[in-house]
């Protein structure tokens, strides 16, 4: 909402504010902040995926998080082959630091 619509607000409202008396309690509490337009990005061309051809070529992982009914938190490491979605390796643990996930990559 603008200041003016706003100047105009008040005094139907009933009170006897002069514009410069309500532009000063407008900007103290912010309100004169500009919204901020949003870049213009380039256009982008969508590139298809790579399909993988044979097993063990192309792996994904993925993390999950989620909690248990005591508030601990529980997290999962999944490894899946990409060309026939088996699955590797799942690792669950309550962390799982870089070593580990390293540790499972190498396995």
């Amino acid at each position: 909402m603008g200041f003016w619509t706003m100047h105009h607000r008040l005094r139907n409202l009933g009170f006897g504010w002069n514009h410069k008396r309500v532009y000063r309690i407008y900007k103290s509490m912010k309100l004169n902040l500009r919204s901020k337009r949003k870049k213009r990005l380039p256009a982008s061309f969508k590139e298809s995926l790579l399909r993988s051809v044979y097993p063990n070529v192309t792996w994904s992982m993925d993390f999950m998080h989620d909690t248990l009914e005591n508030g601990k938190s529980m997290r999962s490491l999944n490894i899946i082959d990409d060309f026939n979605r088996e699955i590797f390796n799942i690792t669950i643990d309550n962390s799982l630091p870089s070593t580990r996930v390293v540790l499972q990559l190498e396995h």
